[in-house]
């Protein structure tokens, strides 16, 4: 039977959570946060958003499915995951599933970490962790194994654009030809937006996250604009901004998710602020605004949109019933709008995807 080496999640105020090491065996730091997804661990893992950050998942058992072999299908994206690679800086579970079992496994959870050089720690009383960043807020933390000495300084990925880490170095083209052409704004985005995207019969096009595509002539007969989904703060994307404010004025679709509903809004002129400790999971409850309709929904933000600044022209659309936070904006009389969740759901609720049919019916 393999025996794990101790370890321990040392958070900035100093509070220490025990347990044992996995996956790949050196330190990190970065933001912790939690999720209250009880499954989807492949696509939670590889989803861009969680640039910098240790993720702390609720959901007592991790491991039990393994974890695919990551093959490109005929677009070029990953099926069962996000992206190329993990995103996370560190995983912290409470139990893990040594012994895995579906058909399509490849190998286990510890194995991919070691693989992708990302540390875990399984052993932690996670219900604790998760009500002690729920009273304080999302807090820097670092993994450490025993014997080593903890990081005097913490990597803080609040600090720096984490978007440009995550989005692609140069324009992506997927079926070509194909129908109507949609620039897609590289934020860090879920392989699944690509794919619910291409479902609908469009052309895409999948620019960087300063690309000027307004300024690019094999670009500018575009017929739809969409924002995707990213990490940290958007106040780092002053660039984006501008193009996005720029491409309002052609009064042509836009469609923002996550962090497009945040970039978007500003381009508009409204602000956004930090959340105390984020929506990450499956279970996020929306109601559309003047409406009794209800959603469950997939999220993974950190930041949201300041419902008291946006302008007269514009209105929330979603709001979440948690905590009564914006959950979309949308134009009184353009084709522009935005929803903080993932209506992709990977790996969550099918309830919103009808949001791309929405947006594709408008171009």
């Amino acid at each position: 039977m393999k025996t794990y080496k101790k370890a321990s999640l040392i958070l900035e105020d100093g509070t220490v959570f025990g347990g044992y090491a996995f996956g790949a065996s050196r330190p990190a730091s970065g933001e912790t946060v939690f999720s209250t997804a009880m499954v989807g661990y492949t696509e939670t893992l590889t989803d861009p958003s969680f640039q910098g950050q240790i993720l702390c998942v609720t959901y007592p058992l991790i491991g039990n499915y393994g974890v695919p072999l990551m093959e490109r299908d005929a677009d070029g994206t990953f099926r069962g995951f996000e992206s190329e690679s993990i995103h996370v800086r560190g995983l912290v579970i409470g139990d893990l599933s040594v012994d895995f079992s579906h058909w399509s496994a490849a190998m286990s959870l510890d194995e991919w970490l070691r693989r992708e050089g990302i540390p875990g720690i399984w052993g932690v009383d996670t219900r604790a962790l998760t009500q002690k960043l729920r009273d304080c807020g999302s807090m820097l933390g670092q993994i450490v194994m025993e014997g080593d000495e903890p990081a005097k300084e913490l990597d803080d990925p609040n600090t720096r654009n984490l978007i440009a880490e995550v989005s692609c170095k140069e324009p992506v083209r997927y079926r070509e030809g194909a129908g109507k052409k949609v620039v897609v704004i590289d934020c860090g985005i879920k392989h699944n937006i690509i794919r619910c995207l291409i479902a609908t019969g469009v052309e895409i096009i999948r620019v960087p996250w300063d690309y000027d595509f307004n300024a690019d002539p094999a670009m500018n007969d575009w017929d739809g604009l969409f924002i995707s989904n990213g990490p940290g703060n958007p106040d780092y994307c002053g660039a984006t901004i501008e193009h996005i404010r720029e491409s309002m004025a052609f009064g042509r679709p836009i469609f923002g998710i996550c962090m497009g509903n945040q970039l978007l809004a500003k381009a508009a002129g409204a602000k956004t602020y930090k959340l105390k400790y984020g929506h990450r999971g499956h279970n996020q409850p929306v109601q559309m605004a003047g409406t009794e309709r209800c959603f469950i929904t997939s999220q993974n933000h950190g930041f949201a949109v300041d419902d008291s600044t946006i302008g007269s022209d514009w209105e929330p659309w979603f709001k979440n019933l948690n905590d009564g936070t914006n959950e979309g904006i949308h134009h009184k009389s353009k084709p522009f709008f935005s929803v903080q969740f993932h209506p992709e759901a990977s790996s969550g609720p099918l309830d919103t995807q009808f949001l791309f049919s929405k947006f594709v019916s408008m171009l």
